[in-house]
C-alpha cells in the first residue's frame, strides 16, 4: 500500500513512533491522518502540525475505538489504513499485581482486538483495507525484566498472524511492526531492559521502515534487521537461545 491519497488512523499518535508515523503519512500525501491518543492535547498538537484531525481515544475501551472508527468513516467514507499503535510497558514478573496485568493486557492486546472488530466489517465489504499492528521484537523474542510486556507483545504478534491468515483472501492486508530499541519515552521506562538502547533507532527511522514495509506488504516490519537473525537462531536451537537469554538476564537484572 502507498499511503498517498489514503485515509489513515493512528492510535498512540501523540508521541514516539505514532507521532513519527503521522508526520510521515502526511508527508506522503495521505488524504487524511487521524491522530488518536488518550493524551488529547498531545494528539491535537500533532494534528495541528500536520493538518490532520485529532481524536481522544482510550484503546482499552471498545466504545472509544468504535466511536473513532464510526466518526472517521462518517466523515471520509472509509478507513484505508488503521495503525493500532498504542502500547505501554511495566517492569517486573509474576509479582506484578493483577490490576497492572489487566491494564497492560487491555492496551497491548485488547486494543488491537477492538480495532479489528471495528474496522474489519467495512474493509471486508469493500474488499480492501490494511491493518498495521505495532508489537515489538519482545513479541518475537522476549523482554528482559518485564513479563507483562513480553507476554502481551507475544499475544499481539499472534493476533496479527491470525488476522493475516484469516482475512487475506478477503482483501485485508496485515503487517506487524516489531522494533527493538527506539529512542522514545518507553525505552527510558524499560529499566533493566534498557540494554536495548544499544543500537536504538529514532522514531523517524521506524516510520521510514513502516512506509517501505507497507509498500511491500510485508507481514513483519523490522526496523532492526538483526531481529530476523535472532528469531532464526531461536527457531534453530531453542535451548541455546534460552541459555543466552538467561545470561542476559543475569547480566542486566541480577543484583551485584
Amino acid at each position: 500500500m502507498k499511503t498517498q491519497g489514503k485515509v489513515v488512523v493512528v492510535t498512540g499518535g501523540a508521541t514516539g513512533i505514532g507521532r513519527a508515523m503521522c508526520r510521515r503519512f502526511a508527508a506522503e500525501g495521505a488524504e487524511a491522518v487521524i491522530v488518536s491518543d488518550i493524551d488529547e492535547a498531545g494528539a491535537a498538537q500533532v494534528a495541528e502540525e500536520i493538518g490532520g484531525t485529532a481524536a481522544r481515544t482510550d484503546v482499552a475501551v471498545e466504545a472509544d475505538i468504535k466511536a473513532l472508527v464510526d466518526k472517521t468513516q462518517a466523515e471520509y467514507g472509509r478507513i484505508d489504513l488503521f495503525c493500532s499503535n498504542a502500547g505501554i510497558i511495566c517492569g517486573g514478573g509474576v509479582e506484578v499485581p493483577d490490576e497492572k496485568w489487566q491494564e497492560i493486557w487491555g492496551i497491548n492486546v485488547m486494543g488491537h482486538i477492538h480495532a479489528a472488530r471495528a474496522v474489519l466489517p467495512d474493509m471486508i465489504r469493500r474488499g480492501e483495507g490494511y491493518l498495521l499492528n505495532t508489537a515489538s521484537a519482545a513479541g518475537l523474542l522476549s523482554q528482559i525484566g518485564s513479563a507483562p510486556y513480553s507476554v502481551t507483545k507475544h499475544a499481539a504478534v499472534a493476533f496479527a498472524e491470525w488476522l493475516w491468515i484469516t482475512y487475506r483472501e478477503q482483501g485485508v492486508r496485515v503487517s506487524c511492526l516489531c522494533p527493538q530499541g527506539v529512542r522514545t519515552n518507553m525505552l527510558v521506562d524499560r529499566g533493566p531492559g534498557a540494554m536495548l538502547s544499544v543500537g536504538s533507532v529514532s522514531p523517524e527511522e521506524v516510520a521510514e521502515c513502516v512506509v517501505q514495509g507497507l509498500s511491500d506488504e510485508k507481514f513483519l516490519i523490522l526496523p532492526h534487521p538483526e531481529v530476523e537473525k535472532y528469531l532464526q537462531n531461536k527457531a534453530n536451537d531453542y535451548e541455546r537461545w534460552l541459555r543466552g537469554m538467561q545470561r542476559l538476564h543475569q547480566k542486566f537484572c541480577m543484583p551485584g
